[in-house]
């Protein structure tokens, strides 16, 4: 059977921003080893990689309004190895130099494994890929497949197997094919424009003040703490919560002290919720979900957060079908509202990104076949600026996992008109690991 390659209207939508934008998402997987690590494994690892969802690229449609498509990647991904030992101070750091290697979901490579030799005669292992070839879920598939030696054998053409004329007309069919779907999508954009009338007009009005910044690509400043997980659970169920709840509990009390609470005194939550189901080759496989928190009561009670995010949870769907039914007009869009839609959506009610992964599957922590000591995961946005982190109002982003008896969360933030730094990053979160009664490693500056 031939193989329906065509990429979803989300997938498409992203990789349309990244190119508008000229930047886009990663998301990295980290692990450290508190000795060396296994090279051959390392390398079975990486070409096991390569028959999953990793094993792909984007080529565009003949036409400039059509849809794109998967083609398998036919270029073989390298492991890049440092030579040059680092401390094991250092490790965060050089996890953000991977982020800043080039990563191309069109042209390759659409992701990157590195190995860094520490002094210590440990090591660390860095995963990027790029959102637009996997999301997280996507990448906790990827290389839990890749460890079990599972092919997930997709089935996709080579690059440029389809001759112009070929491809102009079958591009050319699936467009007319998808005039009323884009039909029902002009009326599902009205109907959410009414919906969110007020948010809309706020956001225009924030995404056209732009304060001063530079153009010097750069990392947000970020840094990883880890948690006893005991004592993590211990923690929520005095407080009445789960282990998520007291994940977003963490991240309403960082905005409070990093600035972003609204009138009301409370902050604005949003993280991914996973809609991937077996066998689904989606990207993006996500719908986000919302919801407000009280930055003060989080610190003594997360009942009302637990029962907020049950309640989010369950709107999600609704959510969902709303936000998707615009979806199939993506081709049609121009990269000028591309760009004009990232200032709308990250300016209004300084939202908090959460994105917890929960208990990885044993598998996931052993790259090169063995078990790491540390692992963490997180989304970055290498190549951003100053410029445009103040124009969107600053950022502030956690990730969360769980492994090996540790809760990793890493936390980015970029906050306007104040001085950012990892160091500065670093005593926020140990003053919110000490509001909680909780001790940890904070990670990322280097001592």
């Amino acid at each position: 059977m031939r193989v329906d390659n065509t990429l979803a209207y989300i997938d498409q939508g992203s990789f349309l921003g990244l190119r508008a934008l000229g930047r886009g998402p990663i998301v990295q997987a980290v692990w450290v080893y508190d000795r060396g690590v296994d090279m051959d494994g390392l390398r079975r690892f990486r070409r096991n990689l390569a028959k999953g969802l990793f094993g792909r690229r984007i080529e565009r449609s003949a036409l400039p309004f059509g849809r794109h498509h998967w083609v398998a990647d036919a270029a073989p991904q390298s492991l890049d190895l440092s030579v040059q030992e680092r401390p094991r101070g250092d490790v965060w750091n050089w996890a953000d130099t991977c982020l800043g290697a080039p990563i191309d979901p069109e042209h390759g490579p659409g992701w990157r494994l590195a190995v860094q030799p520490l002094t210590d005669g440990g090591a660390a292992v860095s995963l990027v890929v790029s959102h637009s070839i996997a999301d997280g879920h996507g990448l906790v598939i990827a290389v839990t497949d890749a460890v079990n030696g599972v092919d997930r054998n997709l089935g996709y053409p080579p690059p440029r197997s389809r001759t112009r004329r070929a491809a102009l007309a079958q591009d050319a069919r699936q467009t007319l094919a998808a005039v009323p779907q884009m039909v029902a999508a002009v009326a599902a954009s009205v109907r959410v424009a009414r919906a969110e009338r007020a948010e809309l007009a706020t956001s225009f009005k924030a995404a056209g003040d732009v304060p001063p910044g530079d153009d010097e690509p750069m990392v947000a400043p970020s840094v990883v703490v880890f948690v006893d997980a005991a004592q993590w659970d211990e923690c929520a169920q005095r407080l009445g919560g789960t282990a998520n709840s007291l994940f977003c509990g963490m991240a309403a009390r960082l905005g409070q002290l990093l600035g972003r609470v609204g009138p009301d005194g409370r902050v604005n939550l949003s993280w991914p919720v996973s809609e991937r189901t077996e066998g689904d080759t989606r990207a993006n496989a996500l719908v986000a979900a919302t919801m407000t928190a009280d930055p003060d009561q989080v610190l003594t009670d997360l009942t009302v957060v637990r029962a907020d995010m049950k309640r989010a949870l369950s709107e999600s769907a609704q959510t969902s079908v709303r936000m998707t039914g615009p979806l199939p007009l993506t081709p049609l869009t121009p990269r000028v509202v591309l760009r004009r839609l990232e200032g709308m959506v990250l300016s209004v009610n300084s939202p908090i990104g959460c994105s917890n992964m929960g208990d990885l599957d044993p598998a996931f922590n052993r790259p090169d076949g063995t078990d790491a000591d540390y692992v963490m995961m997180r989304g970055a946005e290498p190549q951003i600026t100053s410029r445009v982190l103040n124009r969107i109002g600053g950022q502030l982003v956690l990730g969360g996992c769980r492994s090996r008896g540790r809760v990793a969360v890493s936390v980015s933030s970029w906050t306007v008109g104040q001085h950012n730094s990892k160091e500065a990053l670093r005593e926020v979160v140990l003053k919110v690991l000490a509001d909680y009664g909780l001790t940890g490693t904070v990670e990322g500056p280097l001592s």
